[in-house]
């Protein structure tokens, strides 16, 4: 392995660098299950473009997506997943390194 290759950018989760999902996994972090709704107002974004990145986390094994039905409205919570949790902490550690200049 290279001295480039060692730069511990190279450890990033690619899924977490794109600021959106960084986002929701931040928000998940927080707190142990949140509405649909309220991830989307938190991260301020359509309904399309969050089910769009909610996917790719819940395709990833990051968080896992509840369904159920309060009356008649359907809800939908989401919710980190251990995988998920450990890749957030190792993603915010490596963001640290690089700030820290520990490389």
């Amino acid at each position: 392995m290279t001295a480039i290759e060692q730069h511990p950018r190279h450890r990033l989760d690619e899924l977490l660098q794109n600021p959106v999902r960084f986002s929701i996994v931040a928000a998940l972090d927080r707190a142990s299950t949140l509405s649909f709704k309220e991830v989307r107002d938190v991260v301020e974004i359509t309904d399309s473009a969050l089910s769009k990145q909610v996917s790719l986390l819940e395709g990833a094994g990051y968080l896992a997506v509840g369904k159920s039905f309060a009356g008649k409205m359907p809800r939908t919570s989401l919710t980190l997943t251990r995988e998920g949790r450990a890749a957030w902490k190792a993603h915010l550690a490596t963001l640290r390194e690089i700030a820290q200049g520990l490389s």
